[in-house]
């Protein structure tokens, strides 16, 4: 007969303070930059708490940045831990000494829901594997395509979460409550490789690209807070063109300023210019090794000259020279059909030489089934 196995000792969850949460993530190779303390800051409508997990010797071992969402004309709030908590989502008592207790703290916060996204990748496709789907009439999504490779632990990650209750949802924006990242996005991988190799990772089209540019005269240069509108400008352009709702200036303002007081070089803006003529311009985060090209933008005026691709150029550039394992394209869309606008920003990452990247995706916990459901109910009339 064989014994049981002992339970380990328990973890003690707390509030912690933004000195130690920075601290933890200090120490970390990659964290999300949603899960830094200063991406509370960036969100007004949000209350935000930073949560630790100590093990029995009172050591740091998880952290995660919780923001409350209030239901209206209720003290119930929607909690939301983007991309996030950091803790160890392979651990065999997962439930029981890590989300369990946050359960029941977030309960007492008087949260009715709690939605999360582990940052454990399932899957991998590399940029031909990519190409070659897109090419596949019978592949309608990335889903369908076989992938590269697979991370057997995150299908018993997601297994474990559903028999412990959590629900698994399609990715979703983030208006109001539709708060969402990206379950698919692409990445450059920069570990272990020299810039010249990254570059010649990329296609013919971009290196051309890349050359074209330069022979253009098209100039990038870092932009600072003051240059926030000239950014503004192109990306409300870029908003009509690709149909998405614009978020106000007041917003990049605000996350410039609350980055830059944890971390003067947490955001850069980059300005791709000809004759002093803005033509495409980005965001760029930095947290540890992990850089993202955050929010980007361009104009119609002189496409020819391919600003987009030298201004991702000079940002992986300096992204490796900060040291970056990873460059990070954010979300790319799952639907390879030739309807869907956004293929072609699909093409033009992909053109990287980099991979697509699936993560687990975001899990609804309901703590209140009523009003859980009524949120749901309330979303999809919208």
């Amino acid at each position: 007969m064989s014994l049981p196995l002992p339970s380990l000792p328990s973890l003690t969850l707390r509030p912690l303070t933004r000195a130690d949460h920075l601290a933890f993530i200090a120490a970390r190779p990659s964290v999300s930059h949603t899960q830094i303390p200063s991406w509370g800051d960036v969100k007004p409508d949000w209350r935000a708490e930073s949560l630790g997990w100590f093990d029995e010797e009172g050591r740091l071992v998880g952290a995660g940045l919780v923001l409350y969402r209030p239901l209206p004309r209720l003290k119930k709030y929607l909690a939301y831990l983007p991309e996030g908590p950091v803790i160890d989502w392979y651990a065999a008592d997962l439930g029981e000494r890590w989300l369990e207790p946050m359960l029941a703290h977030l309960k007492r916060q008087g949260a009715f829901s709690v939605k999360m996204g582990p940052p454990v990748v399932v899957r991998r496709w590399s940029a031909d594997a990519v190409k070659a789907a897109i090419a596949d009439p019978a592949a309608r999504r990335l889903r369908d395509a076989e992938a590269t490779s697979y991370e057997p632990r995150a299908f018993d990650v997601a297994e474990r979460l559903r028999r412990m209750g959590w629900q698994q949802t399609e990715p979703g924006g983030e208006d109001g409550f539709a708060a969402g990242q990206p379950r698919y996005v692409f990445q450059v991988p920069f570990a272990g490789r020299s810039l010249e190799e990254v570059h010649r990772g990329l296609n013919q089209q971009w290196r051309r690209n890349i050359k074209k540019a330069e022979k253009a005269g098209v100039e990038v240069v870092r932009g600072g807070y003051d240059d926030l509108p000239a950014f503004y400008e192109l990306y409300g352009e870029t908003a009509e063109r690709d149909r998405f709702i614009p978020r106000p200036l007041a917003y990049f303002q605000r996350m410039w300023r609350a980055l830059a007081a944890e971390d003067p070089d947490r955001m850069r803006l980059y300005l791709a210019r000809h004759e002093g003529d803005v033509l495409a311009a980005a965001t760029m985060l930095t947290v540890g090794e992990h850089v993202w090209y955050s929010y980007g933008a361009s104009t119609a005026r002189k496409r020819e000259m391919q600003p987009n691709n030298a201004m991702q150029w000079r940002m992986m550039a300096d992204a490796h020279e900060l040291g970056a394992a990873v460059y990070d394209l954010r979300g790319i869309t799952d639907t390879l059909e030739d309807s869907n606008h956004l293929l072609g920003l699909l093409r033009f990452k992909v053109g990287t030489g980099g991979q697509a990247v699936e993560y687990l995706g975001e899990w609804d916990f309901p703590l209140n089934r009523l009003l859980h459901k009524a949120l749901d109910l309330y979303m999809s009339r919208r």
